[in-house]
């Protein structure tokens, strides 16, 4: 039984004629030994309980630091992979204009050389 400051204040142990009868203050000073290895006892207990979760603390702040790199890694990779998409695409449509375009100058191309050819045809036939 744990007993607090204020009953131990108040507790008066068996008086007898030549003083303290020393059964009852045995059985109180007894009592008081208990109470106060219970509170010592709890004491250690929440000492050891301070320091885990003080550990536990480090512990917490070391993983939401490497979450927060995590996260910052995680967001520039995917910045990186909409600019590398962004230029994709980018190269795609130069790719598609430069094939039209390569189109349309051979069409020139054959219409010049047709051009010539009837041109020549013409000379050589006169």
């Amino acid at each position: 039984m744990a007993l607090t400051p204020v009953e131990i204040l108040h507790m008066t142990p068996g008086t007898g004629f030549f003083g303290y009868k020393r059964g009852p203050t045995d059985r109180l000073l007894a009592e008081i030994v208990t109470s106060f290895e219970d509170v010592w006892r709890e004491r250690a207990d929440l000492s050891d309980k301070v320091e885990q979760l003080e550990n536990d603390l480090v512990r917490y702040r070391e993983l939401e630091s490497l979450l927060r790199t995590t996260l910052v890694s995680a967001e520039r990779a995917s910045q990186a992979h909409q600019e590398a998409r962004s230029v994709q695409r980018r190269a795609l449509s130069e790719n598609e204009r430069l094939i039209t375009e390569t189109r349309l100058l051979r069409e020139r191309l054959r219409t010049v050389l047709e051009l010539v050819e009837d041109a020549e045809h013409t000379l050589h036939a006169a």
